[in-house]
């Protein structure tokens, strides 16, 4: 059993101020896996007083010193490759081949992407007897997420160091192992005291302090939207930046072309993927109408191949993350059903065969309108409802009819036609047919699904204030 009990802070790992301690559940097994120490206020101004002392020096680093530290990050993160998976599976129970393939990988991708943008970025803009200068916003608060966790901690700490700005980073509580293990990369890279820390804790505790410490520059939170607007309500009395990536009912639109089915199957697999705790999940799928048999022929057929069980073996699907999201997920499913939609599979209860452990029956609704409850509330789980609509014009009203703005998706034969879709979309990111991969791809929402960008060199900006230097050049040498 892991016990991971000392925060780290100013560079070393330290005894948290109060002794309180978590158990860990493994959401596979049910039973407790690991302890951690909650942390306090008290843990907290500890940490970002080290990150403010350490400002001073790391802001006034070079791109080239910035640099270093970030290649050799990578380097130790790449020799914990094998740990951090094993930790991602334990911990939110991701199958193992879901954490090698991608919950692992995405974190170097971050961290070498930073790197590649860092080499050309421009921190500084002449124009004419004026000097536009970007400089490093200072010490920021990470609240990071249990589902995609390394994702969502490089994707923070990466351009935030880069970009020569401090941090404390709070990963969830309910899936903590691999932020500690992240913490345990960072010191053998080197990074110099301060500049990065770790103190554990609970939203109501650790973050709330986070958002609120005078001594924050920047908050930066990934979650729910509900989490995100205490986030943002702590942090208003210091008016300091509130970065947010929230919540999201994504849209699919499949178009009525020769590549219906394939749409139909590529965007099950989409949901189901990570047991459907995505944040961009094409949970809302459209189809034509007079398609909706065929669609649920094609959602059926694609969702009875989907595996669900030991996350170290060779299932396609785990759990879900624990019993408070077991729970509300069930509670979605039975709304679906009592609300009329129409259950093609799937269905309340866990699988066939598997009684214990936080398992969810992979599941589709067709003949759902978007009153129902299961095509407005983000689920977070491998449910997908699949909406008809008689026209694409009706297709893109309803997919923006939401509170969300996340992501939205388009599958189509004619690219022309995707694009035109795409285009009347209000979302932060539009896929059309399974496009994705690109790590420079600006990444955050319209609406409810948040603020700002992460990913790439849009990150960057997101660490940065703007300075404008008057009088920079005199103004006969400016002419």
């Amino acid at each position: 059993m892991r016990e991971y009990m000392k925060f780290y802070i100013d560079g070393q790992w330290v005894d948290p101020v109060t002794p309180k301690s978590l158990d860990v559940i493994n959401p596979a097994t049910e039973e407790v896996c690991g302890k951690i120490s909650l942390g306090s206020e008290a843990d907290v101004d500890k940490a970002v007083k080290a990150a403010r002392k350490a400002f001073a020096s790391w802001s006034q680093t070079s791109r080239e010193e910035r640099m270093e530290v970030l290649n050799r990050i990578l380097a130790e993160y790449q020799k914990r490759f094998g740990d951090l998976a094993t930790a991602v599976t334990e911990e939110m129970g991701a199958p193992s081949s879901l954490a090698q393939r991608a919950q692992v990988p995405v974190g170097m991708g971050h961290i070498g992407t930073a790197v590649q943008v860092l080499k050309d970025f421009k921190f500084d803009e002449d124009r004419g007897p004026t000097m536009i200068v970007k400089e490093p916003i200072g010490v920021c608060s990470f609240i990071t997420p249990w589902n995609w966790p390394l994702n969502q901690i490089t994707c923070k700490v990466a351009p935030a160091i880069a970009t020569g700005c401090t941090m404390v980073l709070k990963p969830s509580e309910v899936a903590p192992f691999s932020g500690y293990i992240f913490a345990e990369i960072m010191h053998a890279a080197g990074v110099p005291a301060g500049v990065f820390n770790l103190v554990n804790g609970d939203g109501p505790t650790v973050g709330a302090a986070l958002s609120s410490h005078p001594e924050v520059d920047m908050v930066s939170f990934t979650g729910s939207t509900r989490a995100g607007i205490e986030v943002a309500r702590n942090a208003a009395p210091t008016v300091k930046r509130v970065h947010q990536e929230l919540g999201g009912k994504s849209p699919n639109i499949v178009l009525d072309d020769d590549k219906f089915a394939a749409g139909v199957g590529r965007g099950v697999a989409a949901v189901m993927n990570n047991s459907g705790q995505s944040c961009n999940a094409p949970t809302r799928m459209l189809v034509p109408g007079k398609r909706m048999d065929e669609a649920i022929s094609v959602a059926k057929a694609a969702a009875e191949q989907v595996t669900v069980g030991d996350p170290n073996g060779n299932s396609q699907l785990g759990p879900v993350v624990s019993e408070v999201q077991f729970n509300k997920i069930q509670k979605l499913i039975q709304a679906g059903i009592d609300e009329g939609a129409t259950l093609v599979i799937g269905g309340v209860g866990r699988p066939e065969g598997l009684d214990k452990g936080y398992y969810v029956k992979p599941t589709v609704f067709a003949n759902v309108t978007n009153d129902m409850t299961i095509a407005k509330e983000e689920i977070f789980g491998p449910v997908l409802s699949i909406l008809g609509y008689d026209s694409v014009d009706q297709a893109v009203e309803i997919g923006n009819d939401t509170e969300y703005g996340l992501a939205a998706y388009v599958q189509a034969a004619d690219i022309n036609e995707a694009r035109k879709v795409a285009a009347k979309l209000r979302a932060g990111q539009v896929s059309i047919n399974g496009g994705g991969g690109d790590m420079t791809a600006p990444f955050g929402g319209y609406k409810m699904s948040g603020n700002g960008r992460e990913w790439g060199d849009y990150a960057f900006h997101e660490f940065l204030e703007t300075k404008a230097v008057l009088g920079y050049k005199p103004k006969e040498a400016a002419e």
